[in-house]
């Protein structure tokens, strides 16, 4: 079974909420699945929405969003 990551974990920072809804539109219409768990941190506390991390790397390496390849961890 693939990796589920938070976008912050893939990415590394924080990647808001417009990029967040468009990673979840772009699982769910691709048919990924993806899911939700808790964390509690010194900035955040609550409920974040995970995926495999082979969807987030196609996502991001298919030009998908405007992030730069080089903020990429991979």
């Amino acid at each position: 079974m693939d990796n589920m990551m938070s976008l912050y974990e893939f990415l590394g920072k924080p990647a808001g909420n417009d990029l967040g809804k468009k990673v979840y539109l772009a699982a769910r219409s691709k048919g990924a699945s993806f899911s939700q768990r808790e964390v509690s941190n010194p900035k955040y506390t609550g409920m974040v929405m995970v995926y495999p991390e082979s969807f987030l790397k196609e996502y991001f390496n298919s030009g998908n969003d405007t992030q730069s390849k080089k903020d990429l961890p991979f």
